[in-house]
């Protein structure tokens, strides 16, 4: 075959229907999410078994509510930069097979010591998966439908999260705390067989890194067919271009500013999801209710993460920044209102759950706002980085309701302290609006091209 054409990897994905091979790489990331979801959360959900299987005291339980966290911050930050320059295929496969291994081990834990290492191992590998597979949807999808197609993808987190509470709710009682923690494990061990399988690799990245043309080839045309006719691939960014790559991107001044801003929203957003899921079943248990319906209550929260499907689509036709940061104002108002509820469980209910909904939809919809802000050079850094930055938001979360007990701070107290979190994310996103206003790039576009 003659092959002379010269192919757009991006417009040749923005004109091909969103089909079956772009679904199964969408089915396979949303699973790698919805377990980042369940194992990240399942902690909180046995928490209070924790305290009374062990013995613990309440502050206690800090280091090990905190320790997957941490790991979550390393494995984000260090594999953001990996990513970019070796692949996402192959870290995603690694992170996924080894948190599943530490999430199986710390099943079998005989102490509080060994759970909080082995959680922190479980934290890397959660904290490599997440951002790699947001990048690695982000890198399949047409333009028109990216924020909605990543943030449907995102929606796998709280929905992990919240149906870790209700199966927690079940489990428990049945076959003890440890049976949650089995399950974590065997199940990305399962799909990491899977991704062995079928994941490919990013094809925006093997134009980037200048892999073998016969191999981009074979990607696109499980797209398209008319793929097979191209002799050369090019690839045209719209984001400004600095010369570098991973963090040199992130940090430059084209970047600098948005990124901090970034950061800054995703650590304050996860200030709030964190203290919420790791505290409010035993916040709530304080408050007067049982431990069960503390536990269902309390799923409720993640549930919301639905919300961002709709965000997405709201965020494809306008302002993200501004779409993001009303929900964040929002979250902030609906947070300090579970404080004030807590002697009424109809509206304890409806309001945990709205807080959920716009909580979780402006969180959720953070990774595809970081995908689009960088090039393909800096993507993986740029999503992983504010991944692992905003995890120490969850840490600081963590330990902040810790010390507000330790402080006998009433229910609402706590709650309307959280609160201030969500005024805060929604300044920073407007101040990198200001920073870029018109969310249009001024510097020259790059095009990458690959000769056959």
């Amino acid at each position: 075959m003659n092959r002379t054409s010269v192919v757009n990897v991006q417009t040749f994905i923005n004109e091909q229907p969103f089909g079956g091979f772009q679904w199964l790489i969408f089915f396979m990331c949303f699973v790698i999410v919805l377990l980042d979801g369940f194992d990240t959360a399942a902690i909180g959900f046995i928490a209070p078994s924790l305290l009374t299987e062990w013995h613990l005291s309440k502050p206690d339980l800090a280091p090990v509510l905190s320790a997957a966290l941490f790991g979550l911050a390393c494995g984000a930050l260090g594999s953001g930069p990996l990513s970019d320059r070796l692949g996402r295929r192959s870290l995603l496969l690694g992170s996924v097979l080894l948190f599943g291994f530490a999430c199986l081990a710390s099943a079998f834990s005989s102490s509080i010591g060994q759970l909080t290492v082995l959680r922190f191992v479980t934290g890397v590998g959660l904290g490599a998966a997440m951002p790699n597979a947001v990048t690695m949807m982000g890198e399949f999808c047409p333009d028109r439908r990216r924020a909605t197609v990543i943030n449907l993808m995102f929606c796998g987190f709280p929905l992990g999260a919240a149906f870790g509470g209700f199966l927690a709710a079940w489990m428990i009682p049945h076959f003890g705390w440890r049976s949650v923690l089995m399950l974590g494990g065997v199940t990305p061990l399962l799909l990491g067989v899977v991704l062995l399988a079928k994941m490919p690799e990013s094809v925006r990245l093997m134009v980037a890194n200048r892999h073998p043309v016969e191999r981009i080839r074979a990607t696109l045309a499980r797209i398209s067919s008319a793929a097979l006719d191209a002799g050369s691939f090019v690839m045209t960014e719209t984001a400004p271009q600095t010369g570098g790559k991973g963090a040199g991107v992130v940090l430059s001044r084209s970047y600098i500013v948005g990124s901090v801003m970034l950061w800054v929203t995703y650590f304050m957003g996860l200030v709030i999801f964190y203290a919420s899921i790791n505290w409010m079943p035993i916040l709530l248990k304080d408050a007067g209710l049982t431990p069960k319906s503390a536990t269902l209550i309390s799923a409720l929260f993640p549930l919301g993460g639905v919300g961002a499907v709709l965000c997405g689509v709201l965020m494809d036709r306008f302002n993200a920044n501004r779409v993001i940061a009303v929900c964040y104002a929002l979250t902030a108002v609906s947070v300090y209102f579970i404080g004030q509820a807590a002697g009424n469980v109809g509206a304890l209910v409806a309001i945990v759950f709205i807080a959920g909904v716009l909580m979780n939809t402006a969180q959720s919809s953070m990774p595809a706002l970081a995908a689009a802000f960088y090039p393909t050079e800096g993507r993986g850094t740029g999503v992983a980085w504010m991944l692992g930055v905003g995890r120490f938001g969850g840490i600081a979360g963590s330990f902040l309701v810790a010390e507000l007990t330790r402080r006998h701070f009433t229910f609402s107290g706590v709650f309307a302290t959280i609160a201030v979190a969500g005024l805060i994310a929604c300044v920073a996103l407007l101040i990198k609006q200001m920073a870029r206003p018109h969310g249009v790039d001024t510097l020259p576009n790059k095009v990458e091209s690959l000769g056959h």
